[in-house]
């Protein structure tokens, strides 16, 4: 091959992979601006801060507070909660039993619950007043299952309220569980706990500094880890998850 080929491929190549980044972003792009839309006001200001979603055939409010960290909606719940809705035959929620790790306002576990699972969501002890008001607001008669609150402290009391024996999941659930705190070891902890090998763990993660995101390397000495997803334009991937060497067993065709 002479120069001039090897320059046309050369640029030729280049051109087909920009063009593939302009339609990645494009996509990226389309798909944040659809799952964003699902987000919507009050018109009138009320005397508690809430916010509406429209999942799962449904209007969910959320009552949330500015002053903590697990009780506001982060993007990754939606991007979550978006997958679940979009995948609903692919990944079946009915009658399967789920698990919210940090389940801050409650929006993943009550489309995970709208979709038919039977659903526990659990966070810090000064979460669980919010968190219980949101889920029974927005699931009681709604729902096939009606979802369970409980705490659960990363890393604390583990086989006392979630006895490996007696406890199993289908699904675990986490969203935007990883940043700058220091229960990154007892969060690994708790994941390890809790599944089975036959669990599929569903992650959204943002990412942000490098410290956090090394937390992604700790994970998979323990789990075997695909992206489902990325979204560029927030800084967020979607991950599933299973026990080393299980993955195999149970090929993934999941996509957002």
């Amino acid at each position: 091959m002479d120069l001039a080929s090897t320059q046309h491929n050369h640029l030729q190549n280049h051109w087909v992979r920009e063009f593939g980044r302009q339609e990645g972003e494009k996509e990226d792009e389309e798909i944040v601006a659809e799952i964003m839309g699902r987000r919507f006001f009050p018109d009138i200001i009320a005397y508690k801060a809430w916010e509406g979603f429209h999942f799962a055939g449904h209007e969910i409010r959320i009552t949330e507070a500015t002053d903590c960290y697990g009780a506001v909606v982060w993007p990754s719940a939606l991007v979550l909660c978006y997958f679940l809705e979009t995948n609903s035959k692919q990944c079946n929620l009915v009658d399967k039993n789920v698990i919210e790790i940090g389940a801050g306002t409650g929006l993943v576990s009550i489309v995970a619950s709208l979709l038919g699972a039977f659903v526990t969501a659990t966070d810090l002890p000064e979460l669980l007043g919010n968190l219980q008001h949101n889920v029974l607001q927005n699931t009681k008669q709604k729902c096939k299952h009606q979802p369970c609150v409980k705490e659960l402290s990363w890393g604390i009391d583990l086989e006392k309220n979630f006895p490996r024996s007696s406890c199993h999941f289908d699904y675990i659930m986490a969203a935007d569980v990883v940043y700058h705190h220091p229960f990154l070891d007892e969060l690994l902890l708790t994941f390890d706990h809790l599944c089975k090998d036959d669990t599929v763990i569903l992650w959204a993660m943002k990412f942000r500094l490098e410290n956090e995101n090394g937390f992604v390397d700790r994970f998979q000495t323990l789990f075997d880890l695909e992206m489902i997803s990325n979204f560029p334009s927030l800084n967020i991937a979607l991950y599933k998850a299973m026990r080393k060497g299980r993955m195999k067993a149970r090929p993934s065709k999941l996509k957002v």
